[in-house]
């Protein structure tokens, strides 16, 4: 019974994990679509994902707590909220400069370092094959996104080296929340008015046309609101170590996403960083977790 139980869990997680990455990725592929195209600014378009995403939390936390109306909301988390809005923020100034390589692999790589460097500090260890694991889905990440990775503007790297600092504090507030719908509805609802300061801010270089505002409402109620659900959800079974490396499955995602949404061509590149990313990932989930120093 135990083993089952333990085997239903580990499935969970697994399941938990690849909705959060898939929600991710199909961010990635939005944000591109509405940035890159000139359908939105960046301003506005964190605005909408923002408020769009807290609306939607907020209609769902009702309906699941309408037969439990004294619930308590739980405690707020500013320091969440705040990172949140950085990273949507960052994200969408950064995009504007960087090509979406380039911006992954900044973006994630500054997610890893934030998150390796506090999961070690906590005693998290990894063992030999995991670390082997690591290296193998870094170097797949690597050669995936290599030919734009020479020379990126300078902005753009530092705003996206920031966004995926934030993006990892965030992920890292989320570990053992007891109620994820709630945390992320929070944080959602305090971080979109920061959002709309920062478009009042901005309100001269405005513009949106009706396909930016569809895709940013896409954004923010469906791949941001509830894929953050999910993957709070998924944060409270996995490590700082194992939450970081999953990770870099998203740039990989994105990508065929762009061999079938935006009709991008599949190429021997892409085929074998598949392999290294994906195996190297199944390493460090295989493996096991060494315990923590005491």
């Amino acid at each position: 019974m135990h083993e089952e139980r333990n085997s239903l869990s580990a499935l969970q997680t697994i399941i938990l994990t690849a909705a959060a990455m898939l929600a991710f990725a199909a961010n990635s592929l939005l944000c591109r679509l509405a940035l890159q195209q000139g359908g939105i600014d960046p301003a506005s378009f964190a605005s909408i994902r923002l408020v769009s995403g807290a609306i939607t939390l907020a209609a769902i936390v009702r309906f699941v707590r309408f037969r439990a109306a004294r619930s308590s909301p739980g405690h707020a988390d500013w320091l969440a909220a705040a990172m949140l809005f950085a990273y949507v923020a960052l994200f969408s100034f950064a995009y504007l400069s960087l090509p979406a390589g380039t911006g992954a692999l900044i973006l994630f790589g500054a997610v890893q370092l934030t998150m390796f460097i506090v999961g070690l500090r906590s005693g998290e260890m990894f063992g030999a094959i995991a670390w082997l694991g690591l290296a193998l889905a870094v170097a797949g990440l690597v050669y995936l996104v290599s030919p734009g990775v020479a020379a990126p503007p300078l902005l753009g790297a530092a705003l996206m080296a920031v966004a995926g600092v934030a993006w990892g504090v965030y992920s890292l507030r989320g570990r053992g929340v007891p109620d994820p719908l709630a945390a992320t509805a929070g944080n959602f609802a305090r971080a979109a008015p920061l959002a709309l300061v920062l478009s009042l801010l901005s309100v001269a270089n405005a513009y949106a046309n009706a396909a930016g505002v569809v895709l940013a409402i896409a954004s923010g109620a469906l791949t941001s609101g509830l894929g953050y659900v999910i993957w709070y959800a998924a944060l409270s079974r996995l490590s700082a170590m194992r939450a970081a490396t999953v990770q870099l499955s998203v740039p990989l995602i994105a990508a065929f996403g762009g061999v079938a949404f935006l009709s991008e061509a599949i190429t021997p590149r892409l085929a074998a960083a598949s392999v290294a990313i994906l195996g190297g990932i199944a390493l460090v989930l295989a493996s096991r977790q060494k315990k923590p120093r005491r």
